[in-house]
């Protein structure tokens, strides 16, 4: 691993959850079809050839899930618990505020989120370090498109993060069209 650089991992752990659960499965995830969340900062480490700083980013407004924190913890990500009013998207505000003290850092940046919300921020870090979005790439907001040189990762095709195969349909690029996947 490069041991100069850092790739900065921020995750919107309700976003994905809220994108997984209500927009591919309608339905509360089953163990097996939550995200695998250590096999991000794996994929991330080998994909951009060095360390990974996982922050993820919970509301923990009415509770805290212990159990998740420590799992969270033992898998190398720095749980970032927020409280707040109930009106208040507490997730959001800490990350925009996270990514603003990012400008004044080193490092790249990975946005695990699908909220176009973090657009602009995101994009004021268009300083020549890389920047990512990795999301479920139907859900994204087409927004980030506009931010110069940044990468597209999805979080199940590219980061291979769920042991289970989500329904999702996938547009399929000619190069990867294998018709005996349809004709079983």
């Amino acid at each position: 691993m490069a041991a100069e650089r850092t790739t900065w991992v921020l995750v919107d752990g309700e976003n994905i959850d809220a994108t997984l659960g209500g927009s591919i499965l309608g339905r509360r995830p089953q163990p097996d079809e939550r995200p695998r969340w250590d096999r991000i900062l794996t994929y991330l480490a080998d994909e951009w050839n060095q360390e990974t700083r996982g922050l993820f980013f919970l509301n923990a407004s009415t509770n805290l899930p212990m159990s998740f924190v420590q799992a969270l913890l033992a898998m190398g990500y720095q749980p970032v618990p927020l409280s707040g009013d109930a009106d208040e998207k507490v997730v959001d505000i800490a990350i925009q505020r996270t990514l603003r003290a990012l400008q004044e850092r080193g490092g790249d940046v990975v946005l695990l989120s699908h909220d176009g919300d973090f657009v602009d921020d995101l994009g004021r870090l268009a300083d020549g370090r890389r920047l990512a979005v990795l999301a479920f790439e139907e859900f994204r907001n087409a927004g980030f498109a506009q931010i110069p040189g940044i990468h597209f990762f999805d979080l199940e095709y590219d980061a291979g993060a769920f042991d289970a195969q989500l329904p999702r349909v996938r547009i399929i690029p000619i190069e990867e069209f294998d018709p005996l996947q349809f004709l079983r």
